[in-house]
């Protein structure tokens, strides 16, 4: 994935980390993609918390709505990924908002 990491990506990693206002933070995603990959990528997040939490597949597809296609690759992320979603987990965790 090193490729994916051109000057256009690391632009947007500083802008993101450096919005610290959600209600800003909101307004740039809902600009920059739709309501359906917005909602797409926080279903994904819900998805990572059950599986960490070992719910089962079902269970999450129940609560979710997320297809088993999708279940299973956030799971092989949450195993194998680069630690994207163990790291919004722990932060998640911090903040007490898990």
């Amino acid at each position: 994935m090193a490729d994916l990491r051109t000057p256009e990506v690391e632009d947007l990693l500083d802008v993101l980390v450096s919005i610290s206002d959600k209600d800003t933070l909101f307004a740039l995603l809902e600009d920059m993609f739709t309501i359906r990959e917005i909602r797409e990528s926080s279903q994904r997040l819900a998805v990572a918390r059950m599986l960490d939490e070992g719910k089962s597949y079902a269970k999450i597809e129940a609560a979710t709505g997320a297809s088993a296609t999708t279940i299973a690759r956030v799971s092989k992320c949450l195993g194998y990924g680069a630690g994207g979603y163990r790291a919004a987990l722990d932060e998640l965790a911090m903040r007490g908002e898990q």
